[in-house]
C-alpha cells in the first residue's frame, strides 16, 4: 500500500530546490527517484503540484505519496567454486573474486558470496535473512580476503574485534599517477554524497565519519603506481575516496575521477591480507589471498 509523508520545510531550507530538499529528507531515495516522483505529480507544496527546480521559502507544507516498496530480495544457496583460504567449525575465509557482491541488496543481485558459502556450509544467523555470517564487507569490484562467521558466538566476538580496530587489513591497489610522497597517512572523514547516492565523498570531520588509511608506493609504473594500503577504519569506499582525495584515484575508477584502463571502467583493488585473533581459540590468524590474474595482467601491461 502506498504511504503519504508530510512535513514542513524548515526555515534554514529557504532558497533550496524542492528536489534537493526532498532527497535530504527522504534519505532512502536517490535524487533521480525524487525527481521522478515530483514529475509524476506525487509531490505537492502547499497543496499544489511541485516542480523539481522550485525554490522553497521555508514554512511550506510538503506532501509526498511514496509507492509501495518492492518485496525484499530472497537469499537462496547457490553453489559456486570460490577458493577457500581457511575453514574450521567457527569461521570460513574465501578469496572473493572481483565482480561478485558479498550479499544481495535492493533486489538487483542474485549471485553473491553469502549465497555461494551457504551452499557449502551454514553461517551465523546474525544478519539473516540476507547477510548471515557477514562481519565485514568488500565492494563488488574488490577482490581478496573475506571472512564470514559460522556460529553466533564467533560472529559476536569478531564484530567486537573489527569495532575495536584490532584487526590488520592490508590492500594492494593500482592508482593513477605517481604520488609526491612515497608513503603517507590520510586522516579524512567520509560521508555519503547527497546528490549521487552511490558515491561517498571526503568531508570535514564534523560532517562525516573519520577514516584513516596509510599507503606506501611499492612500484612506479607507466602513468600509475602499485601501492600497499593499510586501513584502520572500514568506511564504505574508503580507499577509493582517500586516494582520489590526494589526487591519485584508482586507475579505471571513473566514479572517483580515474581514467579508463584499456578502454574499460574497471579498477584494481585487492584485499591481500587480514590478520586477527581467532575469536574462539585466541590464536593469531593471518589470511592472505594471491593477486587475481586480471590484476597481474594489468601490472604486466603497465610495467
Amino acid at each position: 500500500m502506498n504511504r503519504r509523508v508530510e512535513w514542513t520545510i524548515a526555515p534554514d531550507q529557504a532558497g533550496r530546490r524542492l528536489d534537493l530538499a526532498l532527497a535530504a529528507h527522504l534519505t532512502e531515495l536517490s535524487r533521480s527517484m525524487v525527481q521522478e516522483l515530483i514529475k509524476n505529480g506525487a509531490v505537492t507544496v502547499d497543496g499544489k503540484p511541485g516542480k523539481p527546480s522550485q525554490k522553497l521559502r521555508g514554512g511550506e507544507r510538503v506532501s509526498c505519496l511514496l509507492p509501495e516498496p518492492p518485496p525484499p530480495p530472497t537469499l537462496q544457496a547457490t553453489a559456486m567454486d570460490l577458493p577457500i583460504l581457511f575453514e574450521d567449525e567457527h569461521l570460513i575465509a574465501i578469496d572473493k573474486p572481483a565482480g561478485l557482491v558479498v550479499h544481495p541488496g535492493a533486489g538487483r543481485e542474485t549471485a553473491s558470496v553469502v549465497a555461494a558459502v551457504l551452499a557449502h556450509c551454514p553461517l551465523s544467523p546474525i544478519g539473516a535473512p540476507l547477510r548471515p555470517g557477514v562481519v565485514h564487507r568488500l565492494d563488488k569490484a574488490t577482490s581478496g580476503v573475506l571472512l564470514l562467521a559460522k556460529t553466533q558466538a564467533a560472529h559476536q566476538r569478531l564484530a567486537r574485534q573489527f569495532a575495536a580496530r584490532t584487526t590488520e587489513k592490508e590492500y594492494l591497489a593500482i592508482i593513477q599517477g605517481h604520488p609526491r610522497e612515497a608513503a603517507a597517512r590520510i586522516e579524512v572523514a567520509i560521508e555519503r554524497d547527497r546528490l549521487h547516492r552511490q558515491r561517498m565523498k571526503a568531508t570535514p570531520a564534523g560532517h562525516g565519519r573519520m577514516a584513516i588509511s596509510s599507503y606506501q608506493v611499492l612500484e612506479r609504473l607507466k602513468g600509475a603506481a602499485l601501492v600497499r594500503v593499510r586501513i584502520e577504519t572500514g568506511r564504505t569506499h574508503q580507499i577509493r575516496v582517500h586516494m582520489a582525495y590526494i589526487g591519485h584515484p584508482l586507475l579505471g575508477d571513473v566514479t572517483y575521477g580515474g581514467r579508463r584502463f584499456a578502454g574499460k571502467a574497471v579498477h584494481f583493488l585487492h584485499a591481500r591480507r587480514l590478520a586477527l585473533t581467532h575469536p574462539m581459540t585466541g590464536a593469531p590468524l593471518v589470511l592472505e589471498a594471491p593477486l587475481p590474474p586480471a590484476f597481474e595482467q594489468a601490472l604486466a601491461t603497465l610495467r
